[in-house]
């Protein structure tokens, strides 16, 4: 049952006079909607919650002043597609929801650079860059719905961070709401700037932790010329991973260099056929870009080496839509996987690439000593694991099995000289594993810069701070 999760009506009310009545939820359904995310994580019933949709910086403002003074927590959200509960009211709180704050205030081609607010969705600020012949390059799976502000709270990247970078690479200046109200900007309008200490990417990652976002500078790259797709299969998990060091080795640079195995590549293919080769082991998802005489010369040279470290087929894309064909199976792939247990659990862990097959070898023993379907797929150009896992979480012993499997993932991880996270964050779901990959000082430094920032914690408690 759930209990009464809605806070009193002198709260309500102070709330509506800042946002409107038709931007807050206080009903305990549309409150629930909101009270979970990919993570499984939810709150403590017990607490209350309600939902706010800011539509200006100076309402968050007058929100956050207001919950300060009553010591209420402050969780900003975006479209909750993250994996790590880091936008989970675990303590209850203020819900700021961001998709009402969606404008692309600017793009500006001469200076390489767009101003957006949170809510906008990666999918469309790419489009409207496309339009001026420009790229934002960070690409979540999910960027037909992600949002700007959750990419800047988890620095995520997705599968062009090879490449490219992920989203701390590409962010110049944010406007943020500081724990007290005050609103204030981290950097400059200027593509370099040494002045002062970085607190730009010091809010980065910080998952919400420090203060909110409410509007962000972002550097815009031209366009590439042009791109194409190649779908290289093998029969061992072991010779994809020696292809990737190949690649390397001859300096080659691949926007994106993707690994399937087996399980997802079956998995993909019966959720939504897109005539993928099911006996091979393993699959490197390789994209080219750039002008178009060097995407010749590299789909050649690529498409050579994969021969050279043991390809067992090579699926080259001859035109856009064989290319978009591609992708979509590709981002497919998590929702493919739901079709295997009522749940799906995505991880995020990081190893340096050498240790991608090692990393790879040590999930599929986890998976079989614990008795869990797993799937391995990730971003094995940086070297960031995705494995997902298919399970049902209403069975109690299938829950306990795999917290154990995933403390030994992360142990495994922290083993081969890897961490926790490339880009889903910490949340709560990996805050108590931080002492696997940071020391005792590093993380009390971390605190007490939160207390700096946040003295009465109402930014977002529960997490990994």
């Amino acid at each position: 049952m759930i209990k009464d999760i809605t806070y009193d009506r002198k709260t309500i009310t102070a709330l509506k006079n800042i946002v409107g009545e038709k931007n807050i939820i206080t009903d305990k359904e549309g409150i629930y909607a909101y009270t979970f995310d990919c993570s499984h994580t939810q709150q403590d019933y017990g607490k209350p919650v309600t939902v706010v949709f800011p539509e200006t910086t100076k309402q968050v403002s007058s929100i956050i002043k207001f919950a300060s003074q009553y010591n209420i927590p402050v969780i900003p959200r975006g479209a909750g597609t993250n994996h790590a509960g880091g936008c989970v009211p675990v303590c209850g709180g203020i819900i700021l929801h961001f998709s009402k704050m969606n404008k692309i205030i600017d793009i500006n081609p001469g200076d390489l650079t767009c101003r957006v607010q949170p809510g906008v969705v990666i999918g469309d600020l790419q489009k409207a860059a496309a339009k001026f012949g420009l790229y934002y390059p960070p690409d979540p799976s999910n960027l037909a719905v992600s949002t700007i502000g959750g990419g800047i709270a988890l620095s995520s990247g997705g599968p062009r961070t090879f490449k490219y970078g992920t989203v701390k690479d590409y962010v110049i200046d944010l406007e943020i709401v500081m724990p007290d109200g005050a609103i204030l900007h981290t950097g400059s309008n200027t593509a370099k700037n040494v002045t002062g200490l970085n607190l730009t990417q010091l809010i980065v990652g910080s998952e919400g932790t420090l203060a909110v976002v409410t509007e962000a500078l972002l550097r815009l790259i031209p366009q590439p010329e042009c791109k194409n797709v190649l779908l290289v299969y093998f029969n061992s998990l072991e010779n994809a991973v020696n292809t990737v060091t190949s690649l390397l080795n001859n300096h080659l640079v691949p926007a994106v260099i993707d690994l399937i195995d087996k399980k997802t590549i079956n998995t993909i293919e019966d959720f939504m056929p897109a005539g993928l080769l099911c006996d091979k082991e393993a699959a490197l998802l390789i994209e080219i870009d750039g002008d178009s005489a060097s995407v010749d010369f590299q789909m050649k040279k690529v498409n050579d080496l994969c021969l050279e470290c043991g390809a067992a087929n090579i699926i080259c894309a001859r035109n856009i839509e064989e290319q978009e064909k591609i992708w979509t199976a590709r981002r497919s792939a998590f929702a493919a996987c739901a079709k295997l247990a009522p749940n799906v659990i995505t991880e995020d862990v990081v190893v340096p690439r050498s240790k991608i097959s090692q990393l790879a070898a040590g999930i599929e023993k986890l998976a079989e000593k614990y008795g869990i379907i797993t799937l391995i797929m990730g971003h094995i150009g940086d070297g960031n694991i995705h494995p997902n896992f298919a399970l049902d979480l209403r069975d109690s012993a299938a829950r306990i099995r795999f917290e154990q499997l995933k403390k030994e993932l992360f142990e495994l991880a922290a083993s081969l000289g890897g961490t926790l996270s490339g880009e889903h964050g910490i949340g709560c779901q990996k805050a108590g594993y931080l002492n696997l990959v940071l020391s005792g000082e590093t993380y009390g430094l971390m605190k007490k810069i939160k207390n700096v920032f946040d003295p009465k914690n109402i930014m977002n408690p529960g997490k990994f701070l």
